[in-house]
């Protein structure tokens, strides 16, 4: 049996071996970022995330002073990209710019995700949100949102919308519209904006939904007819399209697009509170702001905390896909 004495030393060597074997790491730590910086887009260049995450890097790269490089890892609805950063150095080097697709969705639909959005990310921050539209053909005879509801009513089953996939913000936002007045409509998913929009305007299809920047030069050419945003409130760049939650039976209904700033699980303190000041300082610069909100985004306050944001958003969509039975 070991004497308390030669237990002590044997403490104080294993604690010394684990402050050496944390040294690196800390010292890695104050020397943040010492390389440029790789932000990870889950979709092809040109889309509403692409053009956040560049937007945002141009800001970061001024703060951190380092190059803020985006990559584009496209496919499985950005659940790739969200996967790349989950297994990337958990330095600060690899970050994720993601939305509520990725970052709240998929793991709920889709058996096949292999990371999960709260355990396996460090989350830094809120960086912008946008409501979508219900929209409908100008063939569909639905002026208004009251007359939506009153004929989707009257003929059951008749009716179809159409969003950019099953999963999708905008199917769940579809669901939703469906769920809150107790409607029978029939999703169809489509691949892209182009076809949906060539089916509303052909008359094929009755109704869908947009994100609202992808919406907005179809609704002010005459091409189909916006029915309401899909937040509680308006939209300040579209004041003129009614939230959907201003009509009684659609009143629960809110929900949006959004984009978060996210590094792999594990990321030392110093670095995260590193990121979220140049996060903060980025989120108040003129230019982005500007661009951002032309885009039809409204940006998050400074400082806005992700994760109470992100938990609750994923108990909403999971209310959302249990009751539809949404599976991909």
């Amino acid at each position: 049996m070991k004497s308390p004495l030669v237990r002590r030393r044997e403490v104080l060597l294993l604690t010394g071996a684990a402050a050496l074997s944390c040294a690196p790491a800390l010292a890695q730590s104050t020397n943040y970022p010492s390389r440029p910086i790789t932000l990870v887009v889950g979709y092809p260049p040109g889309g509403s995330t692409d053009l956040t995450a560049r937007l945002l890097g141009e800001q970061l790269a001024r703060s951190l002073g380092q190059p803020v490089v985006i990559e584009n890892v496209g496919g499985a609805g950005g659940a790739l990209g969200a996967q790349k950063v989950a297994l990337a150095a958990a330095d600060g080097h690899t970050l994720l710019l993601g939305s509520n697709n990725e970052m709240a969705i998929a793991h709920l639909v889709n058996p096949a995700i292999r990371y999960d959005p709260i355990r396996n990310f460090t989350p830094l921050g809120r960086v912008a949100s946008q409501p979508m539209v219900l929209v409908a053909s100008p063939h569909a005879g639905m002026p208004d949102v009251s007359a939506f509801i009153e004929r989707v009513k009257q003929h059951p089953g008749k009716f179809s919308y159409g969003s950019s996939g099953v999963g999708t913000g905008l199917n769940l936002a579809g669901e939703m519209v469906k769920q809150a007045a107790g409607l029978f409509i029939v999703h169809i998913p489509y691949r892209g904006v182009g076809p949906l929009t060539t089916d509303l305007i052909g008359g094929q299809l009755e109704l869908g939904v947009y994100v609202l920047s992808s919406g907005l030069p179809q609704i002010k050419a005459g091409k189909v007819v916006a029915l309401g945003v899909t937040e509680r409130e308006r939209s300040p760049v579209a004041p003129q399209i009614p939230a959907l939650a201003e009509t009684a039976s659609l009143r629960s209904v809110d929900i949006g697009t959004w984009f978060g700033l996210w590094g792999p699980a594990g990321l030392p303190r110093p670095v995260t509170e590193r990121l979220q000041a140049a996060l903060a300082d980025a989120l108040k610069a003129p230019e982005l702001v500007q661009k951002m909100t032309a885009s039809g985004a409204t940006m998050a306050a400074p400082g806005a905390v992700l994760s109470d944001f992100q938990a609750a958003e994923i108990t909403k969509y999971r209310r959302i896909i249990d009751q539809a039975g949404i599976r991909v």
